[in-house]
């Protein structure tokens, strides 16, 4: 399964900006991959300080996040995930869009397990867990902190995707990231695509460093980490992850 992932930094408040500056990454990813993952919150930013700031950019899953996007993963014809902040009627998601290689909207997949930032704005994700396939392989999609969640990986250990698309906007604590995403992946068999952004929005300073982490092939190897970007700037990363048959 041939994969990128897009570590992008949100032109905060200005939209437009943001979009602009993501296409040509989007379009330089979705070139000959099977799957493309964006980061959570890709076009608006994560920090909010009320349920109001985030209601003025919230949107619904066929706004104008998906309008914009759609035509990029239709013209590469491949599976694109990026994240965004939904409205549904009165109810606000951290959720992500699931865009098929025709440029339909597969799924809109809402973060389950909530950080402090989110618990400001928004409600806990009921659309559940879905695997996907792109002919290559199978995939997931868990947003953040989601990957803290024991129940999100229960279930992937059962639905056993090849991968999980795991939008982020991870914080910077000092700590070996791609370790502890490694750990947490590996028991379910599935590779990770960590497209995070970077930089900072007032005191929050985010990781950066995207990263594609394979789990072990066999009991006892480590996880192989294909492909990183740096702590700062906007890159694409890209891998293929070879077959593997579960079990």
């Amino acid at each position: 399964m041939r994969i990128a992932a897009v570590q992008f930094k949100a032109r905060k408040g200005d939209w437009a900006a943001s979009l602009d500056a993501a296409r040509p990454l989007v379009r330089d990813a979705t070139e000959g991959a099977d799957l493309v993952v964006l980061p959570e919150m890709a076009l608006t930013g994560y920090v909010f300080d009320s349920r109001e700031a985030a209601a003025a950019v919230a949107e619904s899953a066929d706004g104008p996040t998906y309008a914009a996007l759609a035509p990029l993963a239709a013209a590469a014809g491949c599976w694109l995930v990026a994240g965004f902040p939904e409205r549904d009627g009165d109810r606000l998601f951290n959720s992500a869009l699931v865009i098929a290689p025709d440029g339909a909207l597969a799924f809109t997949y809402r973060k389950t397990l909530l950080y402090d930032a989110d618990e400001v704005w928004a409600t806990p994700g009921d659309s559940g867990y879905r695997v996907f396939e792109t002919g290559a392989g199978t995939f997931a999609v868990g947003i953040c902190m989601d990957l803290n969640d024991d129940a999100f990986l229960d279930w992937c250990d059962v639905a056993a995707p090849r991968a999980i698309a795991f939008p982020t906007n991870w914080i910077d604590e000092g700590l070996d990231i791609w370790r502890y995403w490694a750990g947490r992946a590996a028991p379910t068999g599935a590779a990770i695509i960590a497209a995070d952004t970077w930089g900072s929005e007032g005191t929050t300073q985010f990781w950066g460093r995207s990263a594609i982490i394979d789990s072990p092939s066999a009991k006892g190897e480590p996880c192989i980490l294909h492909a990183a970007a740096g702590p700062t700037g906007d890159a694409v990363i890209r891998a293929t992850l070879p077959w593997r048959e579960r079990g």
